[in-house]
């Protein structure tokens, strides 16, 4: 029992350790080739940081415990929003570019609706049972990689967002540090999950109150640790690129892939996480639009962190 309080605590110091590597090696590497910092946090930041939930959610599909592979993406997408960009907003208000707004916001907002159309094909096509099917997970694949070819697309068309003047790198430390802080991160978070889970276990909690919460908290620590770190260096493309990045992965790729290994079944009682995720993008989305400036503000980070709480506060007491 003691190796995993030690286990747990070491967790928390490679995890910050790794989100400042990655964050200094990508900025580094996107200032050098001149590759937006958006796109950067959208794809490597955000592949890294979403490995913890792609190892728990490969683990648990061929365990087959669905509850927490699904339970895990729904929980760290609503983290990512409500959690993640709160603190990092209160840090520095965080400030996204029109693409941002019209574009990479509204595919997170697809890929929350997509999979509310394909795990419930009780309520749509009035079957036995919802779950989501293998075809289902070649679909949400596809996206993803319809995504990933927006995103280099980017790239190459040099559509930058505007982002402060970094310290460049030698490609060669640039990919280590990346390399080395995407390690990090992964066995950092592992650490902590186990650890957590470990402990929550003793105290009686529930596969999928566990899984919503402490699994999927403990999952969305590197994206927590990477866009703290980011926020602090004052770089917004990175914190808005990683969590935007992270909930199209997660739910595309990470539940896609899930689903292609081996079907999902569906708790209808997660339709509430599905709804509550959906209404986290779309919130997030109209609080840029009202501000008239594309900036999230230190005030809204804070309402956004009071919304996580009462959804914390509300998984707890329904069990």
């Amino acid at each position: 029992m003691l190796i995993t309080y030690i286990l747990f605590v070491a967790g928390f110091v490679l995890l910050v350790y790794g989100a400042n590597w990655l964050v200094d090696g990508a900025a580094s590497m996107a200032s050098r080739y001149r590759i937006s910092h958006l796109v950067i946090g959208m794809t490597i930041v955000a592949l890294g940081t979403s490995a913890p939930e792609l190892v728990v959610n490969l683990v648990a599909s061929f365990t087959g415990n669905a509850d927490v592979a699904l339970g895990n993406v729904l929980g760290s997408n609503v983290s990512n929003v409500f959690l993640i960009l709160g603190v990092s907003a209160l840090i520095f208000p965080l400030t996204v570019g029109r693409n941002t707004l019209w574009k990479e916001l509204p595919f997170a907002i697809l890929g929350a609706l997509v999979l509310g159309v394909l795990v419930n094909d009780v309520l749509i096509d009035g079957i036995s049972r919802s779950m989501l099917y293998r075809s289902d997970g070649i679909v949400l694949v596809l996206f993803f990689l319809l995504f990933m070819v927006y995103a280099f697309g980017v790239a190459r068309s040099g559509d930058d967002e505007p982002s402060m003047p970094i310290r460049e790198l030698k490609p060669w430390l640039s990919l280590f540090m990346i390399i080395v802080g995407m390690l990090a991160l992964v066995l950092g978070g592992r650490w902590i999950v186990q650890g957590a889970v470990e402990i929550a276990s003793r105290l009686g909690m529930s596969e999928a109150l566990i899984s919503l919460t402490i699994v999927a908290f403990g999952t969305s620590l590197p994206e927590l640790a990477t866009c703290v770190a980011a926020a602090m260096k004052r770089n917004a493309g990175i914190v808005i690129g990683n969590v935007l990045g992270s909930n199209i992965f997660n739910v595309f790729f990470v539940l896609g892939t899930s689903a292609v290994i081996k079907p999902l079944p569906f708790n209808k009682a997660l339709n509430f996480d599905v709804l509550v995720g959906l209404g986290a993008v779309i919130l997030l989305w109209i609080m840029l639009v009202i501000t008239g400036e594309r900036t999230l503000r230190r005030w809204q980070g804070g309402v956004f962190l009071l919304f996580y709480m009462a959804y914390i506060g509300f998984l707890v007491a329904r069990g």
